[in-house]
């Protein structure tokens, strides 16, 4: 099959991949270089540093439905798909009927749950013990086109969204190439959306990191995992900003104002919730790395009675 890809972050790049072994790759999008990191260094894409490391063109469009002279170039193309995985731009009508069999987008949810921009964060804040990866042909609404086919990643009760992210990136490669296959072959019957129980995953914010100590031990705790290891949950202690990394429910009724640390030890920080404690195991303070408890307070002191509250600062 004759592909062309549309894809930007690390998530996209085993799709890629997969698609380079087993297809006719002809061109890629992502979108342009932009400055990243602490010395603003412009910077390429994930896929386009694979794209270029196989020798295949790549095109860069500020905003495709607005550049005309790429919308001639995929007609000129004549692509069988063009397949979509994290792109970041919204593609045209116009562009959606270029190709034979149509465009497949992967999606990091079981549609239509977690529409959106941040799935994979959400399904794991949200508490579910279940994800996975769609796909689907695109129309011109947001995650809303006809499924194709589906499939189911078990969420572990400590899995954080970075490990979760690895396990769907490379899940969801596979199932483009069975979804490219079986569709050419006329092997899938499309599945519309059931556009009433579709929820929507919104971009993730500094400011949603911010613990709210009322909250349940488990709704803390989940929280912590769908922010690790970006943007990070986050509370004050002191009027200084500490993120969490790593946090584990412990069982037991306490009496304590939530957001008190009752006890520091090698094991982690000992903290009362809206219904009993949270043990704090990996945190970070502003202009440190992310530690251990045990191994910051070799070099550092954490007290005990200090009340945690939420960031006055994102």
């Amino acid at each position: 099959m004759k592909i062309v890809f549309m894809g930007t972050p690390e998530f996209a790049v085993p799709s890629l991949k997969k698609l380079i072994e087993h297809h006719q790759v002809a061109a890629v999008f992502t979108q342009p270089d932009r400055p990243k990191g602490r010395g603003n260094k412009v910077t390429m894409s994930p896929v386009k540093n694979e794209a270029l490391k196989n020798n295949i063109s790549v095109f860069q469009p500020i905003k495709i439905k607005n550049d005309n002279e790429c919308i001639e170039l995929l007609k000129k193309i004549e692509p069988d798909f063009i397949i979509v995985v994290a792109f970041g731009q919204i593609l045209p009508k116009e562009v959606l009927d270029i190709p034979k069999f149509g465009c497949i987008n992967l999606h990091a949810s079981l549609l239509p749950r977690y529409r959106g921009a941040a799935p994979i964060n959400w399904a794991i804040i949200n508490g579910e013990s279940k994800t996975g990866n769609t796909t689907m042909l695109m129309d011109i609404g947001l995650d809303t086109g006809d499924m194709l086919l589906k499939s189911e990643v078990e969420i572990s009760e400590d899995l954080t969204a970075g490990e979760l992210h690895d396990i769907l990136m490379i899940d969801g490669a596979d199932l483009l190439i069975d979804t490219i296959e079986k569709l050419s072959n006329n092997e899938i019957m499309t599945v519309k959306q059931d556009s009433s129980s579709s929820t929507y995953a919104s971009m993730l914010t500094k400011d949603l990191g911010r613990i709210n100590w009322n909250l349940k031990s488990k709704q803390i705790k989940d929280l912590i995992r769908g922010l690790n290891p970006r943007p990070a949950a986050h509370t004050e202690y002191n009027g200084i900003n500490m993120k969490i990394f790593d946090a584990d429910i412990i069982n037991k009724k306490v009496n304590n104002l939530p957001g008190y640390i009752m006890k520091v030890t090698k094991l982690g920080i000992e903290v009362a919730t809206g219904d009993g404690v949270l043990l704090l195991k990996k945190i970070q303070f502003p202009g440190g790395k992310p530690l251990s408890v045990e191994e910051f307070i070799k070099g550092n002191a954490i007290e005990e009675g200090v009340i945690l509250e939420e960031s006055k600062k994102s």
